[in-house]
């Protein structure tokens, strides 16, 4: 390879599959550089399935926020992109490296930097790729589907419930989940849940509530591999605003995604009968809360019913 890229999105799971289309515009700029992500190390299954990156440079910080350095050796980046945020801490991040061109968002605390304006009610999608096309780089944000994966699903056919999400405003209360899971296996449906690391409580919440055995739930945060095998074999998946969702959409899963505080509009589906929303418009809540938002309480277990009956 003739150089190296390095992609800073050290964030979530969720974060990397919206930046798929990004990444994947980046491979085909520079085919023959090495592309490097900057992400956390538990997502290089993810990076690696994506088929646009190399290699990842494991970078993370608590709560979002910019990694302190970046463990780059060698070179200075040809390309240093920043898919992160739009402000100096991952600007300066990445200047301390000195690449050679760097791709950012404009801001006012690092006016060298040349880049398109910032806006903040865009789609996350849409907004990487607008960053690349910008810098001549054509990227299509619909460019979202990942291989189906090679091992079988652990619930085939199944309906995946998962009750967790990045915070605790953005969690819908565990009796409504339960309420779901009741009609569903009055269907004859499975119901299976799902929880990422941390979250063996509400796994364990839901599964009491719901009177699901052990063998249908799913807690403990699955390797990716099984995860995803899980949810490309899934029958829907229903979740709050997290990665699971975004995942079910990478592998054109349906799925009925349940938002508040953060809108549709900036984090949601493409517009597609296989992914249903659910959101009840009103002022912006804090996607990092620690109580439900209102808007996301005010969704019903029969709104959810409903959107699983209008699915394809």
């Amino acid at each position: 390879m003739t150089g190296r890229v390095l992609v800073l999105r050290a964030l979530g799971l969720g974060d990397l599959l919206a930046g798929v289309p990004a990444l994947r515009a980046l491979r085909r700029a520079f085919p023959g550089h090495e592309l490097v992500l900057a992400a956390p190390a538990d997502l290089a299954p993810v990076a690696r399935a994506t088929g646009a990156v190399d290699r990842l440079l494991p970078a993370s910080a608590p709560g979002r926020a910019v990694p302190h350095r970046l463990d780059w050796t060698g070179p200075p980046p040809d390309v240093a992109v920043d898919l992160h945020g739009n402000g100096p801490p991952s600007h300066r991040l990445l200047q301390a490296l000195r690449p050679r061109r760097l791709l950012a968002f404009a801001h006012p605390g690092t006016p060298e930097i040349e880049g398109p304006p910032w806006y903040a009610e865009e789609h996350e999608r849409a907004r990487w790729c607008r960053l690349l096309e910008a810098y001549g780089i054509p990227a299509d944000p619909t460019d979202l589907r990942l291989p189906r994966p090679a091992g079988p699903s652990p619930a085939p056919g199944a309906v995946v419930l998962h009750p967790g999400a990045g915070a605790p405003s953005r969690c819908w209360p565990l009796d409504r989940y339960a309420a779901v899971a009741d009609t569903v296996r009055g269907r004859g449906l499975r119901v299976v849940v799902t929880g990422g690391p941390g979250e063996d409580d509400l796994v364990a919440g839901l599964a009491k509530r719901a009177a699901l055995p052990d063998t249908d739930l799913f807690g403990g945060g699955l390797p990716y591999r099984r995860l995803a095998a899980l949810v490309a074999g899934a029958r829907a998946v229903v979740s709050g605003d997290t990665g699971l969702a975004h995942l079910a959409v990478a592998h054109a899963t349906p799925s009925v995604t349940l938002f508040g505080p953060t809108p549709p509009s900036r984090w949601g589906p493409p517009d597609d009968p296989r992914h249903q929303v659910l959101w009840h418009p009103g002022p912006d809540g804090d996607p990092h809360g620690t109580e439900p938002d209102p808007a996301l309480l005010r969704i019903r277990p029969e709104d959810v019913l409903t959107a699983l009956d209008r699915l394809p």
